[in-house]
């Protein structure tokens, strides 16, 4: 019997890699002062560390996607594990933030190649009327990592040091290279051309608007130098990216971007969804983290242990929706999902001051994980019900895309929002790594605690709009159609009759 007839060992295989990635993303939020300090250096720079990561994991998704069906999902998928792991060890050997910047550019570049694999090779062994389980556990897995994470980063910080965040990667690297090169099928290929100057405007135009918005409040919103300014950064950043789509358009050969999938109006409803979700959820950890510990003074452990209602809910109830999924519209489920995610997040902004009893902000992280559990699987399932094996790639890497894209303005927004009401609310002339050198310690001085506490709150107001307006978008989904009769050989001459015929889906009647 061929993997492709096992498709859940194959599942199971990938999401060990997918599970890391989203794990180093949570890992290195808790121990983000731990490395101000080990490093010696501020806020902006070390949250660079997380945008320059989830900057290089964006970019190039939507051409590694197009790699994966030329290539094959699982060559790409494991090309890419071997890189994120290396660059995971270069991490903890990092002796200054301007090096460890540089080596999680490179893990963003390992998790590019493995990221859209892994949803190709779900579209590709999983009929859609069973996908929704399947989809479930990729929703499962984003919950138990977000538990994972920070309570991993916080035992390593405490006992170990900060390196060994970073470190941890390399045995779950090995252990998922051998499962998956056991058991993830090698899928037919299909031949590409590749857009090579779409890749070049899709990079130059997302730096541009990234870096622009990042460092926004550094350069106080002004020049940079000469007559660079931050405002014609973001704006040449729009240009560019609106300048991609022309091309992709006018594209006769093969763009990078296929416009045709956006012809299916769900697929193009759940990539606007999911980029709402993917800012978000970047957004909301940095205040609560920072919170936690420089007010409530808890200990790396203490301040993940804070966020573990969300994964433990949304680790039990992520799988539960996917098999429901399957049978119900998961529009309801996406909307109520984002309705929560935003009304758990308006609860932490107004719980969030330096006498709030700490259980009470528990509440308001189980509805995060009510909110989770509600919108991976459906937003992912909805996004690639349709979707013949030939775009497999082009679709898959065009939602993560977007779900970067999501993730990097999210991280970057947050950094300037953050820097603009900690400058509103503290004393003038007081600074966060100022007080906390002086003090010898992560916590605060106590004058300081009430403004760094409303600027953090008001901080977390910004992702939960974002949600409110993923929410409405999903209330324009379509009611998905019944579809059967889906599958792939496991191998096959590339581009076959007989291969896109095993990958075309049957509509019932």
């Amino acid at each position: 019997m061929d993997n492709v007839s096992r498709p859940w060992p194959a599942l199971w295989s990938l999401v060990i890699g997918f599970f890391m990635i989203l794990v180093d993303t949570t890992i290195v939020s808790v121990a983000n002062p731990a490395i101000m300090r080990g490093l010696q250096t501020d806020i902006n720079s070390v949250i660079w560390a997380t945008s320059a990561y989830l900057l290089a994991y964006a970019v190039p998704l939507l051409i590694t996607g197009r790699l994966g069906d030329r290539f094959g999902p699982k060559n790409l998928y494991l090309t890419g594990l071997v890189l994120f792991t290396a660059a995971s060890a270069w991490c903890g050997f990092a002796n200054d933030i301007q090096m460890l910047i540089l080596a999680r550019v490179f893990q963003g570049l390992g998790a590019s190649m493995m990221t859209p694999q892994t949803m190709s090779v779900i579209t590709r062994i999983f009929p859609p009327d069973r996908r929704g389980a399947a989809m479930g556990l990729w929703g499962a897995v984003a919950g138990l990592a977000a538990l994972t994470g920070p309570i991993l980063g916080g035992l390593l910080v405490d006992s170990l040091g900060w390196e060994w965040i970073f470190f941890v990667n390399i045995p779950v690297g090995l252990l998922g290279f051998l499962m998956a090169w056991r058991f993830v099928p090698a899928l037919p290929t299909h031949s590409h051309t590749f857009d090579l100057a779409g890749v070049l405007l899709s990079a130059a135009g997302m730096f541009l608007l990234v870096f622009g918005i990042q460092q926004g409040e550094t350069y106080h919103w002004s020049t940079i130098a000469g007559p660079v300014t931050v405002w014609s950064l973001i704006l040449a950043g729009l240009l560019i990216l609106a300048g991609f789509v022309v091309w992709q358009s006018r594209n006769r050969k093969e763009p990078l971007l296929p416009l045709k999938i956006f012809r299916d109006r769900n697929f193009s409803l759940a990539n606007g969804g999911i980029t709402t979700v993917g800012f978000a959820v970047t957004c909301m950890s940095l205040p609560l983290i920072f919170f936690f510990q420089s007010v409530r003074g808890l200990t790396p452990t203490q301040s993940a242990l804070m966020l573990a209602p969300t994964a433990i809910i949304s680790a039990v109830l992520a799988p539960l929706v996917g098999r429901t999924i399957d049978k119900v519209n998961p529009k309801f489920f996406a909307t109520a999902g984002l309705v929560l995610m935003a009304g758990g997040l308006g609860w932490y902004a107004l719980l969030m001051t330096p006498t709030t009893a700490v259980a009470l902000l528990l509440l308001p992280a189980a509805v995060l994980g009510l909110a989770n559990a509600c919108v991976w699987g459906p937003l992912s399932t909805t996004a690639t019900r349709n979707l013949q094996p030939a775009d497999a790639g082009a679709g898959s890497g065009v939602y993560n895309t977007t779900r970067q894209i999501g993730a990097v303005l999210g991280s970057a927004s947050i950094a300037a929002l953050m820097q603009a009401r900690l400058a509103e609310e503290l004393p003038r002339g007081a600074t966060v790594s100022g007080a906390q050198a002086e003090a010898g310690a992560a916590v605060l001085p106590d004058f300081l605690h009430a403004g760094f506490s409303t600027a953090m709150a008001q901080s977390l107001l910004l992702p939960a709009a974002v949600a409110l307006a993923g929410a409405v978008v999903t209330l324009f989904f379509a009611r998905p159609q019944p579809v059967s009769g889906w599958g792939e050989p496991a191998s096959g001459t590339p581009g076959s009759a007989a291969g896109h015929r095993a990958g075309t889906p049957r509509r019932q009647r």
